[in-house]
């Protein structure tokens, strides 16, 4: 059975938001619902994995006093 593409995280962003348009629009099935309501946390999940590791491989970058430009790991409070 062949690999399911991962989805980039506009992608999956997206593809969320369009299911809850769908579903605030109000005319889905019940089975529809479900099935909507499973993937759409699927991909939140997904975008929010997505938002974490971007989160752990961030750097910023710091103006010194001397005009340089420093790099340094990026803090994230509750870390």
């Amino acid at each position: 059975m062949p690999r399911k593409k991962e989805l980039s995280f506009e992608e999956s962003l997206a593809k969320l938001e369009q299911i809850v348009a769908q579903m605030e629009a109000g005319d889905s099935s019940l089975q529809e619902l479900m099935a909507n309501y499973t993937e759409g946390v699927q991909l939140g999940s997904s975008c929010m994995a997505a938002l974490d590791r971007a989160e752990k491989t961030m750097d910023l970058l710091v103006s010194e006093s001397n005009g340089k430009i420093q790099e340094q790991e990026l803090q994230i409070e509750g870390e």
